[in-house]
């Protein structure tokens, strides 16, 4: 795709966007690109500009382009070793660390119609019995597209769509109506289906299981670790992720561990840190996705408590908070708060600090000041000073918090040691040279490392493209395979209504032949040939009027053309001939125009009875 085609790809997705609310930037272009030139094919469309016309146009349009992008490939019990193992290990692991009675949250992320969904109430079903899973279970199943959502909650499937649904299962959980199965309408209930958008919309919370199977792999990068930050948040500890077979998730193994990476399964680790959780909480979720209060009280407590003196700065230039620490050391007062930052001596007393504030603001990242020498009350001090600009969701700033660490002590053993360092300096210029050689191996093997995961990402990138391709491949299939049942059906009815057409001619009397509009026989039955010795096969596509048999078609020739014209033409005469057997014979023929339900002539019917003089 050259830059040109980017840019009206591009501007595609920004309208999409505006007039649908519909935003795919987050998707992979080349999936993208490859879906949308699917539909333009389909319509006959060249350039992405003169599909953006045609949408304004036929705002219908807008529904089969995203029934295109949104690939909703799905089936129960996919990939079943993955579901076994599951089911074998995770699972029982799940129930064992929840109390007697104790609810069970599961998630379906990306649940398309609703298969993966159904398929992990049966699993939990199987594992506490139907009675303990109608109290306990709950299976959130989300998705973008509503149609698929629509047809989910209706839980009615063909047999080709249940044919990987163990036996045994589909007779307990399914209900039979006619060529449809449904899951059970009791156990129905504790599956929630609704429209949840990974990118926009707060996660669902305290989860045990979370199963998104190849919908990671439809986004880019940066898209992908924004997910799996909110599946964090949502993740109870120790609670499980389940992927698709096409997906990994090197860039977050900081917050997952692999369980079983061949089946794609991972759990959460743990956080203790409250600050790591506020920030990861602050990543995954949306800006009106809060902690309660309890938390908040715990938080407000821990920031007042701390030893290390902290002040917050709203969006504004006015301090919003100040801990107790920063009011003992900086001299700031209760009535400081609100004030602008600007008004007080803490902007410029022990160091400027709008001008390093406006440096984090610009950058989005902390700025570090080290070892600031000051002096309070004819005591020299030693400050280390952090300025972390705080974001919103989007990336904006709306505030900064400035933490004050007293290295005094530090800074007064560091010249105790100063002393000693130099005795070192000898010992420790004989082991340059060795750390030097050492750092040389670490560069090369940390180079082999890069290299290494730079080739592992590609590998995982080209993957995840041939497993989309490969759904794609899917949906058109199962599209072939619905046309061909069709058209088998057609055939089937065609084949009946030729059959029931050639015993209703063979059973007249008369012989009937058959032309189209140049006159050539299309249909010529049992008593024609037996008039005239000639069969069907070698008449068919010949011109009537060249045919030599004992019917005089010269003289009918004017009334064959008049039907051939007129569809309300009717007309009926005698003409004299001779049989296949060379005898005298008077026939009676009936020409008729052969005419749709239309009324449009698309040939001549002649109707031939013989009889002797």
């Amino acid at each position: 795709m050259n830059d040109s085609e980017n840019d009206e790809l591009e501007a595609l997705l920004e309208q999409l966007r505006l007039s649908r609310s519909f935003d795919f930037t987050a998707y992979k272009r080349t999936t993208l690109g490859r879906r949308i030139q699917r539909r333009m094919q389909a319509i006959n469309m060249d350039s992405y500009t003169d599909y953006m016309d045609y949408l304004e146009v036929h705002p219908d349009e807008f529904s089969e382009l995203f029934n295109t992008i949104l690939i909703n490939v799905s089936s129960f019990f996919r990939d079943r070793p993955a579901w076994d193992w599951l089911k074998e290990e995770a699972l029982p692991e799940v129930l064992s660390r929840k109390r007697r009675g104790e609810q069970i949250r599961v998630w379906s992320a990306g649940c398309a119609a609703g298969q993966e969904a159904y398929s992990l109430a049966m699993l939990f079903a199987e594992q506490l019995g139907i009675e303990q899973f109608r109290d306990r279970v709950k299976v959130y199943a989300t998705d973008i597209d509503q149609e698929s959502l629509s047809a989910a909650r209706h839980s009615s499937y063909t047999a080709r769509d249940v044919r990987e649904v163990p036996e045994a299962l589909l007779e307990k959980y399914f209900e039979r109506t006619g060529p449809l199965f449904s899951f059970r309408k009791d156990l129905r209930r504790s599956v929630i289906f609704g429209e949840h958008d990974l990118l926009v919309d707060a996660p669902i919370s305290r989860i045990d299981l979370l199963a998104c199977r190849n919908t990671l792999m439809y986004f880019n990068q940066e898209s992908q670790s924004k997910v799996l930050a909110r599946f964090h948040f949502a993740l109870n500890e120790g609670g499980y992720l389940f992927l698709g077979k096409a997906e990994m998730q090197f860039s977050y193994a900081s917050i997952f561990n692999p369980v079983h990476l061949k089946h794609r399964v991972f759990t959460k680790i743990s956080r203790h840190s409250m600050r790591e959780r506020l920030l990861l909480a602050a990543q995954g979720a949306t800006d009106g996705a809060a902690l309660h209060a309890g938390q908040l009280q715990v938080v407000e407590a821990a920031f007042e408590t701390d030893p290390m003196a902290q002040i917050i700065v709203d969006g504004s230039g006015r301090l919003a908070m100040a801990n107790l620490t920063a009011r003992d050391v900086l001299g700031v007062t209760a009535q400081d708060t609100g004030r602008p930052l600007q008004d007080l001596e803490l902007s410029y007393r022990p160091v400027e600090l709008r001008s390093l504030m406006e440096r984090a603001y610009e950058t989005r990242s902390p700025v570090f000041l080290e070892d600031l020498n000051w002096s309070q009350d004819g005591q020299e001090k030693w400050l280390n000073i952090q300025v972390i600009p705080l974001l919103a969701g989007t990336g904006a700033p709306i505030g900064a918090r400035v933490a004050f660490s007293d290295v005094t002590l530090i800074k007064r053993l560091q010249r105790e040691l100063e002393a000693s360092r130099r005795d070192l300096e000898t010992a420790y210029e004989e082991l340059q040279s060795t750390n030097e050689e050492l750092e040389t191996t670490n560069e090369e093997l940390q180079s082999t490392v890069e290299e290494l995961e730079t080739t592992n990402e590609e590998l995982q990138s080209t993957n995840e493209e041939l497993e989309t391709m490969n759904e794609e491949l899917q949906s058109t299939n199962e599209e072939l395979e619905t046309v061909n049942e069709e058209m088998g059906r057609r055939s089937t009815d065609l084949l009946r209504l030729n059959l029931y057409l050639t015993s209703i001619l063979g059973s007249l009397e008369d012989g009937v032949i058959v032309m189209d509009l140049d006159y050539r026989v299309q249909m010529w039955n049992e008593r024609a040939a037996d008039q005239w010795g000639l069969r069907e096969e070698e008449v068919r596509g010949k011109e009537f009027f060249a045919l030599d048999i004992g019917l005089p078609v010269h003289e009918l020739r004017p009334y064959v053309k008049q039907a051939a014209s007129d569809p309300a033409y009717h007309a009926e005469l005698e003409v004299s001939g001779h049989d296949r057997r060379g005898k005298s014979v008077i026939c009676k023929v009936t020409c008729m125009p052969l005419a749709a339900e239309t009324g449009e002539v698309q040939g001549t019917i002649l109707l031939v009875k013989d009889r002797q003089p």
